[in-house]
């Protein structure tokens, strides 16, 4: 059996650090959208043996039994109780390393959607969200999709309305920003001045893409000062933009238009020092079955 499945990434329109549990783990208050740039995950199952292997088309990503796709295979076959298989996973990676956009996580939840799917597992979406949390903290988000609110660990989910319909040009520089790091200067910081998304929220409800915008915010970029992030924002919004922020701990950064033009010319503008540029459309969903190649006219 095989089955090849595209994983959309996400970006986060809000983004707010809200303390630090005693485990160490860090509280949130979050936005989460999905993106039209999608990995492609194959995977495939045989009942003969019951190992697990993962190869990628990125080298960066380590193949190895830490790889999250690799987990979520693991932890799909404790939940369910079904007699562990020998299982590929193959991922075309179009979601860059290191980009604040999920791109493992998506990764994951592809792979519990194909297992569910193929081995007739009969999970409802909630289950399968039920595995993705053992596996990180955003991996079920990745398995709903669409607009949500997050809080907790990013594991509290909230569904919101479609977020408004909008071009986003979105830029991974040449640099990854360590979470961890990002985290402690949080940690250094403390957590008395936290915002709420409620600004963003009600603009998503009333369909105010503008108003969404404006008001976008990601405490990551503000305690991580990068002056390059900052410049690219600035030509974003000179191209007209009506925000512009970074997603996640970093470093991607994208911008929100209401013309395609207006993209394109950020686009344009940006080209030359980027090669990591993409104009994306948000989507209402998350993981979906495909047949093989259908995205590599769009995104390759």
């Amino acid at each position: 059996m095989r089955m090849t499945v595209a994983s959309p990434a996400k970006l986060n329109l809000f983004l707010d650090i809200t303390g630090k549990r005693n485990d160490g783990y860090h509280l949130i208050n979050t936005v989460m959208q999905t993106v039209s740039l999608y990995d492609d995950v194959t995977v495939s199952v045989d009942e003969v043996g019951s190992g697990i292997s993962v190869s990628c088309t990125d080298e960066n990503i380590p193949c190895t039994n830490e790889n999250t796709a690799y987990i979520a295979a693991e932890k799909f076959f404790e939940y369910t109780g079904i007699q562990k298989m020998e299982v590929g996973i193959k991922i075309k990676k179009r979601i860059p390393y290191g980009a604040g956009m999920a791109g493992g996580s998506t990764d994951a939840a592809a792979v519990i959607f194909a297992l569910n799917e193929m081995l007739q597992a009969g999970l409802s979406v909630d289950e399968m969200a039920e595995i993705g949390e053992k596996v990180g903290a955003d991996v079920p988000f990745c398995i709903y999709g669409g607009t949500m609110n997050a809080t907790g660990i990013g594991t509290i989910l909230s569904p919101l309305p479609d977020m408004p319909d909008c071009t986003i040009v979105a830029i991974k520089p040449d640099f990854e920003i360590s979470t961890k790091e990002a985290y402690l200067k949080s940690d250094m910081i403390g957590y008395d001045n936290i915002k709420s998304p409620d600004a963003v929220v009600d603009a998503i409800c009333n369909g105010n893409v503008r108003a969404m915008a404006r008001n976008m915010y990601n405490k990551f970029e503000e305690i991580s000062g990068i002056a390059e992030v900052e410049e690219i924002k600035n030509v974003m919004k000179d191209c007209g933009a009506y925000g512009a922020i970074m997603t996640g701990s970093g470093s991607t950064v994208f911008g929100i238009f209401d013309d395609d033009d207006k993209a394109e010319d950020s686009r344009q503008e940006l080209r030359d020092r980027y090669g990591n540029i993409y104009i994306l459309k948000p989507v209402p969903h998350g993981p979906k079955q495909i047949n093989p190649g259908i995205f590599t006219s769009i995104f390759e």
